[in-house]
């Protein structure tokens, strides 16, 4: 039985690897030449292979020590990982964050669920509401971070992805051949006159509002159940549904932004850490493909 491997020693390869030269690599970690040739002679020993090939001008991989790169960067980087979180001070106090709807089932609970695995002592209240209403909460000094929608030329916040609003049909029903065209829409929602409704004024579709609603959620059923056609961020039709796209007559309606803003009121080391975990989760921002 093989003796185990000592991070030490794959530490060293992987410095080796990168180098191809014992002499370059010992001037990288602070040893000397022979300690560098001492430990992957120890390593080839524990393995049961060889793991460099000498030639002219240092050392190359061998087939056993390609095999090993990927392997020895995995258990150096998992021990790195371990040795930080261990020495990180635990997180705790509460962060209120608000959300749109369109990501409360799609983008957003992995990284919310990975916050609370990693900072359990963290109590996370999370507002899932319309854009305005979470700017307005904000202001109000009832949120600590709110992921929103943003329109305007001047954006306040960072902006964490591009998530274009298209029109939505099914893909049993052919509801966008209909004239006038059937839609569905929020209810006394200022957006959906700006730039729902005007995108459609603006290619020349004669259309009927055919059905209501204050949620996203409704929106989606109508369309699945073939009622209407609807607008949808790209990232969020469901299945069974499709983009309309240009060659259908239909060009995007928006190109909203997605921000994450702040309050200007307070800041903890847990509202910073949760707003690096909404950036990440949104990098890179899930798609469907074109149809």
């Amino acid at each position: 039985m093989h003796e185990p491997i000592e991070s030490d020693l794959l530490r060293t390869f992987l410095v080796v690897a990168e180098t191809s030269n014992f002499s370059a690599a010992a001037q990288r970690i602070g040893r000397t030449q022979s300690a560098v040739s001492s430990q992957i002679k120890r390593l080839e020993d524990t393995i049961g292979e060889t793991l460099f090939e000498r030639v002219a001008r240092g050392v190359l991989l061998t087939r056993p020590g390609i095999q090993l790169v990927p392997y020895a960067r995995r258990i150096i980087d998992l021990l790195s990982e371990a040795a930080a979180t261990i020495r990180s001070k635990p997180l705790d106090g509460p962060v209120r964050i608000g959300i749109p709807e369109e990501y409360s089932q799609t983008v957003l609970p992995a990284a919310l669920a990975a916050f609370a695995v990693r900072h359990p002592a963290v109590e996370v209240t999370v507002s899932c509401d319309y854009t305005v209403r979470n700017l307005a909460a904000l202001e109000r000094d009832e949120l600590d971070l709110a992921v929103v929608f943003d329109w305007s030329d001047e954006t306040k916040g960072e902006v964490i992805c591009i998530d274009p609003t298209v029109w939505v049909t099914s893909m049993v029903h052919r509801l966008h051949d209909i004239d006038p065209l059937p839609i569905a829409t929020y209810r006394n929602s200022t957006w959906s006159r700006d730039y729902a409704l005007r995108s459609l004024e603006q290619i020349g579709r004669n259309y009927r509002i055919a059905f209501i609603a204050d949620t996203g959620s409704g929106l989606k059923n109508a369309v699945i159940a073939g009622l209407a056609v609807t607008t949808l961020c790209r990232s969020n039709i469901p299945p069974g549904c499709r983009e309309l796209t240009a060659e259908d007559g239909f060009p995007p309606v928006d190109s909203s932004k997605v921000v994450l803003r702040r309050s200007t009121y307070r800041s903890s080391e847990a509202v910073r850490e949760l707003a690096d975990m909404v950036r990440e989760a949104f990098q890179p921002m899930p798609a469907l493909p074109m149809t």
